[in-house]
């Protein structure tokens, strides 16, 4: 998929890119499986904000996203849809009983395409089956980390992951990050790579893109005063005078905040060390 570039016409437009859309088959979502999406503006149940700089933007709806596609279903792909909540694509399905289902668009995936979710399916892009019945060296997507919970990882446009190992009990599963993870050979996956690659290159080109997208302004903390940041104050233009810290004072880059997770134990290499590899 291409990036579309656009006539510099204005200071905005000069460095604005976006999406082609011209995979997207339909404007029109399935009705049945739309909600409205209420915004919490980054904060939490208690009304503090958790998540800075969120706020506003435009209205959107939610799609619902079938993350487990149940076993011996067969569909057909009817169209390709874009959605407003994630970098990836959706691609309607229609199953043999008529019901209409939201999933991740893989790459090169076209209306007609057949889908089967199934224990013995095909090793075909977009069929869906458990990682103990897929060959080790397949590229995969949307996994589960816990049988029947649905796909909780690898869901981003133009991200895949590999299957290295298995044995009895475990697979080993090489992330986009350069991680190694064991995950339970029960749990389910994608075949494929999700579509939409390009998204990574897309350049917003002005502040008000940003604002529809429910981003609001961040402030550097060498621009602030000495009582909002750690970095502020200072007769004249700083450098912030210390180590670099958060608004609440915690160390950063590099600071190790990850500890006592029960999850450690699956992590076979670290993310940081599958980079420099």
């Amino acid at each position: 998929m291409a990036v579309k570039q656009y006539r510099p016409v204005t200071p905005g437009r000069r460095g604005m890119t976006t999406q082609d859309f011209s995979n997207i088959t339909t404007k029109k979502p399935v009705r049945s499986l739309l909600k409205v999406k209420k915004t919490s503006n980054g904060r939490n149940n208690q009304g503090r904000i958790t998540i800075r700089h969120r706020g506003g933007g435009v209205r959107r709806y939610q799609r619902n996203v079938n993350f487990k596609l149940a076993p011996d279903t067969q569909a057909t792909v009817e169209h390709i849809e874009y959605d407003p909540n994630r970098s990836a694509h959706l691609a309607r399905l229609k199953d043999e009983s008529g019901k209409y289902h939201y999933v991740l668009a893989g790459k090169d995936m076209k209306p007609g395409k057949k889908i089967t979710s199934a224990e013995e399916a095909d090793i075909k892009a977009g069929n869906r089956l458990p990682l103990k019945n897929i060959p080790v060296g397949t590229t995969i997507h949307a996994i589960e980390l816990q049988p029947g919970r649905g796909a909780q990882i690898v869901r981003a446009a133009g991200t895949s992951a590999q299957l290295t190992a298995k044995d009895e009990l475990s697979a080993q599963i090489r992330l986009p990050s350069g991680e190694l993870r064991a995950v339970n050979v029960e749990s389910w996956a994608t075949i494929g790579v999700i579509g939409n690659e390009q998204h990574q290159n897309i350049k917003f080109g002005k502040a008000g893109r940003r604002r529809h997208m429910g981003i609001r302004p961040t402030v550097r903390g060498v621009a602030q005063n000495a009582a909002d940041h750690p970095h502020g104050g200072g007769e004249g233009r700083g450098k912030g005078g210390s180590n670099p810290r958060t608004p609440w004072g915690k160390p950063t880059l590099g600071y190790k905040t990850r500890s006592r997770k029960a999850s450690n134990r699956l992590i076979i290499r670290s993310r940081h060390l599958g980079k420099r590899s």
